[in-house]
């Protein structure tokens, strides 16, 4: 979730409680001593609380939960499922978020053996995730850069959102519906007509209404909102549904999933020594053991662990990705019948400022509305607490006050993979053979389309496109960068020759496109956010 886990990240519940759908929100979240069994609860459709990668432990790793009904873990394509054993793949994916899922998509439709070890692909942060397409409303003064790619991403997802269906004959819950943006008091009014001469300057579709204008388009907000922002082109998806989509898409493709955690990365070259451990010179990353014990030799792999991502045994030091936890708490609202009856609840979706605060309401076509999020640097702590969804109701209440008379249906945690630039880490790092895709934040499921067929691009050129070079791990490496990675070569590893690279439309970001960047590019975002803030 963009406040809450959008974009690849660790999302938890925990493992007992009653049917939310029956009763309610949760209540009774564990809190475990160790934030790797933590980051292992399953979700309550049996999704796996991680998006793959195995937390350095000295215990063993969790076990996975049983597939929940349409789930992949259903899927084993050429016994996927079955006991240990050695595999052989021209890509292996560790990480089953919506992240790790488009990215084996993608290289499968390349023509690329790939494997995805998750031990339960789909779960995650899609289970928690807004699906907010919001990269106007999202826009953040010094974050330039990444506004090109979330618009070059967002301008994807008509036709992405099609071709997922047509792939999986599953729907993802798109709809072009827009964001209206709204300030309740005169500061919350100063603090959003600068967002939105932000948005001028950047050339973006924004445009200015008073508290009116803001009432005629949702008649049931506040009477004291103060204006607005109405954006047409920011949109949402509904991430468990994507999530859904991807999976039948990948299975559809031929990606073999194995339903295993990642323990180790597997290394050739330079020793098994302490200082070998350290580096990445001389050393090549050849696959990963899972928990399982079946060891999978892969020409390359791809790091798509979510917050988990630095936390993958094996990885040199030098080679980690300096990603994070960020926590979001949000709420899962139901429009009873009667109210349903009487109309749209919400027709779009309504970001507002309160009191200097961000608080987000998304509609849903099933009628809920989900109430987000809050951001907290608290480590691994994934606990609902009372504070956090008293402030997120108290927040809705003043902006929508009918609020307050819909059904709570679910209250959940996750966490964001945050980097230190708030900016995705995408393509080859310092380690040849190793390939990332990991610290998109809250923009995870906008940059998922960009996020594709960037991969896709790297795994079979070598290279990053000019328009993701901004986003290379490189620009957080202490030593001078690396020559680019040799391509591969242009056939699998069943002899198929590779297609023609796909793609869905030009990327040619409206507004500051960034210049291609130099091998180690400046940050390309704000600073990351302060601790427990509502997530700007």
């Amino acid at each position: 979730m963009h406040a809450s886990a959008e974009d690849g990240a660790t999302a938890t519940a925990p493992p007992h409680h009653d049917d939310p759908h029956r009763h309610g929100a949760r209540t009774d979240a564990a809190r475990p001593d160790d934030p790797a069994v933590a980051m292992s609860q399953p979700t309550p459709d049996g999704a796996a609380a991680t998006a793959g990668a195995t937390p350095r432990t000295d215990g063993p790793p969790p076990t996975a939960a049983a597939p929940a009904p349409g789930s992949v873990a259903e899927h084993r394509p050429d016994g996927a499922g079955a006991a240990a054993s050695d595999v052989r793949c021209d890509v292996l994916v560790i990480g089953g978020g919506i992240i790790g899922l488009v990215t084996a998509w993608r290289a499968a439709q390349r023509g690329l053996r790939t494997v995805l070890a998750d031990p339960a692909p789909g779960g995650g942060a899609a289970q928690v995730a807004a699906g907010m397409l919001a990269a106007v409303t999202e826009t953040h003064f010094g974050e330039e850069t990444l506004l090109g790619l979330n618009l070059a991403s967002a301008r994807r997802y008509p036709d992405f959102a099609a071709e997922l269906t047509e792939a999986s004959g599953q729907p993802t819950g798109y709809r072009a519906c827009g964001t209206l943006a709204v300030a309740l008091d005169s500061d919350d009014r100063a603090q959003l007509r600068d967002l939105h001469a932000l948005q001028q300057r950047c050339g973006l579709d924004a445009r200015w209404l008073t508290g009116r204008e803001c009432r005629r388009l949702e008649p049931l907000l506040a009477p004291g909102v103060r204006g607005g922002v109405w954006v047409e082109g920011d949109h949402q998806i509904d991430p468990r549904l994507l999530a859904a989509a991807l999976l039948t898409a990948c299975r559809r493709a031929g990606v073999t999933f194995r339903h295993s955690w990642a323990r180790r990365l597997t290394l050739a070259g330079a020793g098994d020594t302490r200082e070998a451990a350290e580096h990445a010179d001389g050393r090549r990353a050849t696959g990963a053991v899972l928990a399982d014990g079946a060891r999978v030799a892969a020409g390359q792999v791809v790091l798509a662990g979510g917050s988990l991502s630095g936390r993958l045994a094996g990885l040199p030091a030098d080679v980690v990705p300096p990603v994070r936890p960020v926590k979001g708490q949000l709420l899962r609202l139901r429009v009873p019948a009667p109210l349903a009856a009487a109309g749209p609840f919400l027709s779009r979706t309504v970001r507002a400022v309160v009191r200097g605060g961000q608080i987000y309401l998304v509609p849903r076509a099933n009628g809920e509305l989900i109430v987000g999020a809050t951001t907290e640097e608290l480590g691994w702590d994934t606990a609902v607490t009372a504070g956090g969804l008293y402030e997120l109701l108290r927040d809705a209440h003043e902006v929508l006050p009918g609020v307050t008379e819909l059904e709570l249906v679910e209250t959940l945690a996750g966490l964001r993979p945050g980097s230190p630039d708030n900016a995705p880490l995408l393509g080859p790092s310092r380690l040849p053979g190793l390939v990332l895709a990991t610290g998109h934040h809250r923009n995870g499921v906008l940059l998922t389309p960009v996020t594709g067929d960037v991969l896709a691009d790297v795994l079979t050129t070598g290279e990053l496109p000019p328009y993701a070079r901004p986003f290379t791990p490189l620009r957080f490496s202490p030593a001078p960068a690396p020559a680019p990675a040799t391509a591969p070569a242009r056939t699998t590893a069943n002899g198929a020759r590779t297609p023609p690279p796909y793609d869905t439309s030009p990327l040619a970001p409206a507004g500051p496109a960034p210049a291609p960047a130099p091998d180690r590019p400046a940050p390309a975002t704000r600073p990351t956010d302060a601790p427990r803030s509502r997530k700007p």
